[in-house]
């Protein structure tokens, strides 16, 4: 098997994707990538060789991917406007062998310390680069094809940063039967068709991006209407105009619209599954959404660890706040402190298991033994309730996990960051909810010795270092943090 065979067998004259307004056909997009597969392996790309993938939602993103898993090659997503120090800390803990960057990652890109990643040996630009000795993808797309590569169904495909359920961001692995399988789940439950066009604004480095939009799509000989970046009346006027039958989205997304007073009634009259993940959504916009375009948002759930889908609430009653129940061949559970399942209506840990969830964390057995039991469930560390019909609705988080329009952000991550500030003493980082993004990150500081700090330069120091939905939007300087008398730091009192 190889997962990059998903978009073999579609009528080559139909249309895979659309990107910056322009159409490739599903024969384009295979000779490209078979293109691009031959370039890769030329260049000294083998199996199980490592490619960084810091582009946006493009059509060269979709190619990389496929070409690099099409090899037997492990593609590495990642965030193309992150700042150099996190990319540079990702970039060593995989060590690739070839990169391929968007003009939007060239300035990051040549900040970061190249000896790091002593097996690097091809860099590919997307565009006009200011990237030494880089090779323009174009012309390697015109490079003589080679075929797709049989693997084990066990091969890693791709390497997903995450936060994981606990800690600094590390690198899941995630196998072409991980991936294959919860594409297959999905398409169970969703029943997706040739003729419907997804709206691809969600992230492709992030999983419900990759997995659910271009993997669902591409496997089933959809289209798919790839987005840079978001606005919410240019995104509309895309909607309609492109014939969108699928919109998935962010909470923040759906939020945008429900903002949005002069859509008329029937905006979204052409579409037949909206669907919201990532993060909870709101009831009150659920029901807003509802009322005002007769569009039934449905909630899922997952996370990168499952490949993502978990749940799922299309194909059941739309009851606003459930996440619906488990896909076909997801096995979910609740449970309680000890590990014993709770009763219906009792509170409980979210545990998962199926063939879609992940093997572990790259090099990091401590991380994989605390989200993974010994009989293979993984802990969510979500707390959730589930109701006499068998609906999913999330109660709350077991840890301090932040979640800022559907991106996970850990406060020991930004806190580590603050703490390098010289001036800095003490930082504490919660979440605290926002309107449009759900939640966003917030820190309490203590100075040392009382010296004054201004709160728009710490941010910025942030910034030069995170992604910047890491970054905290508010910074509150107080004389001390609140601590247990042995010494814990009282999150909850702060927030």
């Amino acid at each position: 098997m190889n997962l990059g065979s998903l978009i073999d067998g579609h009528p080559d004259d139909a249309i895979s994707l659309i990107s910056r307004g322009r159409p490739t056909t599903y024969g384009a997009l295979r000779a490209q990538v078979a293109a691009m597969r031959g370039a890769l392996r030329d260049s000294g790309v083998t199996p199980g060789d490592r490619v960084a993938l810091l582009c946006g939602n493009s059509r060269y993103f979709v190619v990389s991917y496929l070409a690099t898993i099409g090899l037997g090659a492990i593609a590495v997503p990642l965030n193309p406007t992150s700042p150099a120090p996190e990319l540079e800390s990702e970039l060593a803990v995989v060590d690739p062998k070839a990169a391929v960057i968007e003009p939007a990652a060239e300035s990051a890109w040549n900040g970061v310390d190249k000896s790091k990643m002593r097996s690097l040996t091809l860099v590919v630009t997307t565009d006009g680069s200011s990237i030494a000795g880089g090779s323009n993808i174009d012309a390697l797309l015109n490079h003589p094809p080679v075929d797709i590569v049989d693997v084990s169904p066990n091969t890693p495909a791709v390497y997903m940063f995450t936060s994981g359920t606990a800690g600094a961001p590390k690198a899941a692995v995630l196998t072409h039967c991980n991936l294959a399988t919860n594409i297959e789940q999905v398409d169970e439950v969703e029943s997706i068709t040739k003729s419907d066009v997804f709206y691809g604004v969600l992230p492709l480095f992030h999983i419900f991006g990759l997995n659910v939009v271009v993997g669902c799509a591409l496997s089933m000989g959809a289209c798919v209407v790839l987005v840079q970046r978001f606005d919410p009346a240019t995104a509309v006027e895309t909607i309609a105009e492109r014939g969108v039958t699928v919109v998935p989205g962010a909470p923040s997304m759906w939020a945008a619209f429900a903002q949005m007073p002069e859509l008329s009634a029937d905006a979204f009259g052409g579409v037949r599954m909206a669907l919201s993940g990532a993060a909870k959504l709101p009831e009150a916009i659920a029901d807003h959404l509802n009322r005002r375009f007769g569009l039934k948002v449905y909630e899922g759930y997952g996370l990168t660890e499952a490949s993502p889908v978990v749940t799922t609430s299309v194909g059941d009653e739309w009851v606003p706040g459930s996440i619906g129940k488990p896909l076909p061949g997801v096995n979910v559970r609740l449970v309680d402190e000890s590990g014993e399942d709770v009763l219906v209506g009792d509170t409980g840990e979210v545990w998962v298991s199926g063939l879609n969830v992940f093997s572990g964390y790259l090099n990091d057995p401590q991380a994989t033994s605390r989200a993974l039991t010994t009989d293979g469930w993984l802990r969510t560390g979500d707390i959730g309730v589930v109701d006499e019909d068998g609906r999913l609705f999330l109660v709350d988080r077991a840890k301090d996990l932040i979640i800022v329009s559907g991106f996970n952000v850990y406060p020991a991550e930004v806190e580590s960051v603050i703490a390098q500030h010289p001036h800095v003493k003490e930082v504490v980082v919660v979440g605290t909810p926002h309107p449009h993004t759900g939640e966003t990150v917030r820190a309490y500081v203590v100075t040392r010795d009382g010296v004054h700090l201004d709160e728009d330069a710490l941010v910025d120091f942030c910034r030069s270092r995170l992604a910047r939905y890491k970054c905290p939007s508010k910074v509150l300087f107080v004389d001390q943090i609140p601590k247990n008398v042995s010494g814990k730091v009282l999150r909850h009192s702060l927030k």
